[in-house]
Formats: structure tokens, sequence, C-alpha cells
């Protein structure tokens, strides 16, 4: 299924090229104002400088060799020579039928399906996931999503901090305390951290104790072993929790810590030394890529195995480069991680195209973001300083969906509170556009108003309301094989309804090829934007509206729902029939 923006642009291209006798890019956009119609090109701009002409001489020329008149009202030539198209409403009916019976709403799925490795969220063992970890996890489980969709085989993998040296600190702390780690929950294990830091840094004796007790983690001291084991399992499960309230589609099958590719360091070493790879530097087996220079201008080594003989986050990121590509046969490796990390990554992958384990038709993508700021543009703390909890953060924003709840006289039910407040949490961090700081305001976030979660989900409740109030019409189902037809589309809401509906697939499209789920996100505020306008200016249930409307008001507004539901799903957003 076509879109029509791809087949004017495909009918554009072909009537340039009889032209100037060589293949053109139309380069057609939506238009920027309504008067201007649903599309533009400046084709005869180009065309016409091309050829020497005048651009609106160009531009008739291309008219003339153009028939649009299944799609368009007869284009409109603008200004100094652009071309405006509108869709009619015969077409835009058509197509919203035609979606209409495909689960899919005219999305392709892609024309070659991929292995993809996603890895995303990254908590560290023994500490509370904070609001640090919030878009690694929101970002990539959205990503995840789209790319499921799209018909890509994805395999998650959550690379935890579970190896190095703060172990050795936290087991020596848990014997001093005569703990075991078993008993403790995470909050315990991130408070034993805090007193282990404090203890390493002010006792000489208890440093010692503790790279001697990680020396004796690295050697597979058994006893060692248990504790490090015991402390990973609580953190685990406790990761596992937060999942479960985000409604993130992570498991503790997905966990592939550091230490899973302890064993493969030293060969990997090995490999790099027998390649030439590797430069001694004060002690320091380091990698110089060609290229990367510090702000001195002096070459900047990437550390692969420090002097002290240990492996740094570098040599278990090459391991895991390797593993992904040789063992999960991946190809193509998406990582989300935060923007500070860019020099890393681009040091990682261009030692592992060197070495041969990340061939060059494997693309390797960082999918980097920015940081979550408070309400005055500081990095996000509670008001002692320390790093927020990041389930003491949702829990706050579902006690404001509560509460938003209870204002409207709705029936506060736990699940519909923890969906809106969760998904205005999710939407407000997709919406922002990864790349960006944004500033996390609860009171903002969980607004029914503006661009928010709860919005897109008002709108889709409200669907549903008069989806259930219409009972058994032929259109009245909300299931997605249902045989509904938009027959007329006379008033100006109901056509811009029908056109936002045409453009969920470009909208996922556009996600796919950026990684940026706040496109989806523009698009589905679109939409709902339309839903509103159309609910208020187009009845569709009221005393003396004819049948045939109805009956195709009533399909306009399944499929809009549908729609909806598909795009919050596919940020991993609740879409509820009820507020």
């Amino acid at each position: 299924m076509q879109s029509a923006d791809h087949l004017i642009n495909a009918r554009l291209a072909a009537a340039g090229e009889r032209l100037v006798g060589s293949t053109v890019d139309p380069e057609l956009r939506e238009a920027t104002r309504p008067e201007f119609g649903d599309f533009q090109t400046s084709l005869a701009l180009r065309i016409g400088k091309q050829l020497g002409i005048a651009p609106r001489l160009a531009a008739q020329k291309l008219l003339a060799g153009l028939d649009v008149s299944d799609l368009c009202e007869p284009p409109e030539l603008a200004g100094p020579g652009f071309l405006n198209f509108t869709l009619k409403p015969e077409y835009l009916a058509g197509y919203v039928t035609e979606i209409a019976a495909d689960e899919r709403l005219g999305v392709p799925t892609a024309p070659v399906k991929q292995r993809i490795v996603l890895d995303y969220s990254q908590p560290n063992v023994a500490k509370e996931m904070h609001v640090g970890h919030l878009r690694s996890t929101v970002i990539g489980d959205a990503l995840g999503r789209v790319l499921e969709f799209a018909g890509h085989d994805v395999v998650r993998q959550n690379h935890i901090g579970d190896w190095g040296t703060q172990f050795g600190m936290l087991i020596e702390q848990m014997l001093a305390e005569d703990l075991r780690a078993a008993d403790l929950d995470l909050a315990e294990m991130s408070a034993l951290y805090r007193r282990a830091r404090r203890h390493f840094d002010g006792d000489p004796l208890f440093a010692t104790r503790s790279r001697e007790r990680v020396v004796a983690l690295q050697a597979g001291d058994e006893a060692t072993l248990a504790s490090w084991r015991q402390l990973v399992s609580v953190s685990v499960n406790a990761f596992d929790a937060v999942y479960r309230q985000l409604g993130v589609r992570l498991t503790a099958a997905d966990v592939m810590g550091e230490s899973a590719y302890n064993d493969d360091l030293p060969r990997l070493v090995e490999e790099l030394a027998e390649l030439g790879l590797l430069t001694e530097s004060n002690g320091a087996s380091c990698v110089f890529n060609p290229g990367f220079l510090g702000r001195d201008g002096s070459p900047l080594p990437m550390i692969v195995r420090k002097s002290d003989g240990g492996f740094g986050y570098s040599a278990t990121d090459l391991a895991a480069v390797r593993y992904r590509v040789g063992r999960l046969h991946a190809d193509r490796l998406i990582y989300v991680v935060d923007v500070r990390q860019t020099l890393h990554f681009d040091q990682v992958f261009a030692v592992a195209r060197r070495a041969g384990w990340l061939p060059e038709s494997v693309p390797a993508e960082h999918v980097r973001f920015g940081s979550v700021l408070d309400e005055s543009g500081q990095p996000f703390k509670s008001r002692d300083g320390e790093v927020v909890p990041l389930g003491e953060l949702l829990r706050i924003a579902q006690d404001e969906a509560a509460a938003l709840l209870a204002d409207r006289g709705t029936n506060n039910r736990d699940d519909l509170s923890r969906a809106i407040g969760i998904g205005a949490v999710k939407y407000a961090d997709l919406s922002a556009g990864r790349s960006r700081d944004y500033v996390f305001a609860v009171h903002r976030m969980v607004a029914l108003d503006g661009n928010t979660g709860p919005y897109l989900q008002y709108a889709h409740a409200r669907l549903c309301s008069l989806l259930r109030r219409a009972g058994d019409g032929p259109a009245a189902t909300v299931t997605a094989t249902a045989t509904v037809t938009v027959t007329t589309l006379t008033e100006p809401a109901e056509r811009r309804l029908a056109y936002v509906l045409t453009r969920f697939p470009a909208a996922v499209a556009e996600t796919l090829q950026t990684l940026e789920p706040h496109q989806l996100c523009g698009y589905l505020y679109r939409l709902a934007t339309a839903v509103s306008g159309f609910y208020q200016r187009c009845p569709v249930l009221q005393v003396g509206v004819d049948p045939a409307t109805r009956d195709s008001r009533l399909a306009l507004c399944a499929v809009a729902r549908r729609t909806l539901a598909r795009g919050l799903d596919l940020l991993g957003i609740v879409a509820p029939e009820t507020m």
C-alpha cells in the first residue's frame, strides 16, 4: 500500500526526467501551512534553472506531463514556481477504508529483515536505578518495539555493571558488618556501597583488603564468588521490578553483564597484540586510533589493559562487540547510551573494525541522549544532593496521576493511575528529542492538556467511549479486523483527521530512519489534536445526523482509535479505554 506522497513524488520524478533527460528528485514535502494544500515541491525552480527558463514556465511544463487526478485536486502553481497538491476527499476516504482492514495500518514491513542487537538500560549492580537510567531504558524500549514492528529480529542486551574493583569494597564491608547480600534490598546495598566507599578512602588497611578481595574474585575464589553472586541476584531482581513498573520489554534473560566477558579478555588483548594494534604506554596496553587526538593535539589512547593488569570497560565493550557479531550473528548494533560516552564508543567501534571483529557490513550506532534536569536547569538530584532513585520518581508520577483522577471525580483504580503516571513520564522523555536535555517536571508531565502523554491517552479513551456508546453498528467495533467504510469527508475537521491518519506510516518510517522516538510522539500529538478538533466540530451520535454520515464518522473514529493505540504501544505507553 503506497502512500499518496510516494505516488505523487514518483510521478513528478517521471515528468521531470522527461523534461531534463536525467533523474530528478522532486523532494516532495508536507505543506508548511494549510493554505498551501497537503504537499509542496520546488522541483520547477530547479528544473527552470537547469533548462534556462523561468520557473513558472518550467512548472507549467511539468504539469502538462503530470497526471495525479486520481489522487489530488488540480495542482496549484504558486509564487515563483512552487507546486501545491491537495488530496481529494475521495482518495482520503478510500485510503482510510483500506487501512481499516490492515492490522498494520498501512505500515510496510522492512524489505530486508535484520538481526539487531540493541544495548540499553545498563544499570550497575548493588546500586539503585536512578533518573540517569530512565532515558536509556525508555528510549531503548521504544526503539526495540518500533524495530520489531518493522519486522526485524531484535536481541535485547542489558550490559549491567557487575564486575570491577567496587565489589572488593562491597564484600569486605559486608564481612566487616557481618551482613549477607541475600538479606539486603537494593536500597540497603546502595547505602552499603556508600559506607564502603568512605571506609576505603579513610582506612588504608581496609583499602588493601578490598584490593586483595578483587584479586580473589578474579581468581575464582568460591567464597568471594558466592557473595558476588548474591549481590548480582538481588540487584537483577530489583531491576526487574523497575522494568515491570515501567512496562518495558527487558527481563533477567536479557542481562549480559561485564562479567560475562571476563574470561575472554586476556585472549582479546593477545589478538590485538598479534594484529600489531597494541602500544605500551606508561605500563598500560593501549590502542592509538588514527584521527583521535587530545585537546593538546597529541594522539589519544584507548586503554585496553591497565598498568596494574586489570581490564577497563573498553576491553569489555570490545569483547561485547566481538560476541554480538560472532556469536549472536548481528546484522546491526545499536547502543542507547548517554552523549558523554560518544568518544568512548567512537574509539571502541574504530578498534573493533581495525581488528576485524566489526565488519563494514555491520553498522554500529551510538544512539546518544541528553540529561534529565530539575526545574532550575541543574542535573536532577534530591534536596540532599543525592541522585534520586528511579522507583521514587515513578511513584511520584503515579501519585500525581491519582490526584488528577481524584480531581476529575474518576474512580481511582491503581492500574489507571499507574498507566497515566508512567505514561506521562515516558512520553515526556521520548517527546523531548533524545539529543536534548529536558526538565523533569511531574506536574506538567501529568497535565491533560498540551503535548503530554495523558492528553494522548485521553484522546484514545474518548474515542473508546464514543464507539462503546455507538453500540453494535457496522463501524462501532474497535477490533483490528472490522469491516468499516469511510464514505464522506465533507467537513474540514473530518478531512483533517483522515489526512493525519494517512501519515502514520511516514511517522514510523521517520522513527526507524533516525532512531528518534520523538518523531512518532510528534505524530501522535498531531493525531490527538485532530481527534479533538473532529470531536468538537463533527457530530457523530447526536440526533439529526443521517445514518450514512454517522457510520462514516464512526469508521473514521475506529481507525483513529486503533492508530493511537498502536502508536502508544510502540512507545511503550498504555492506551486506557476509560479515563
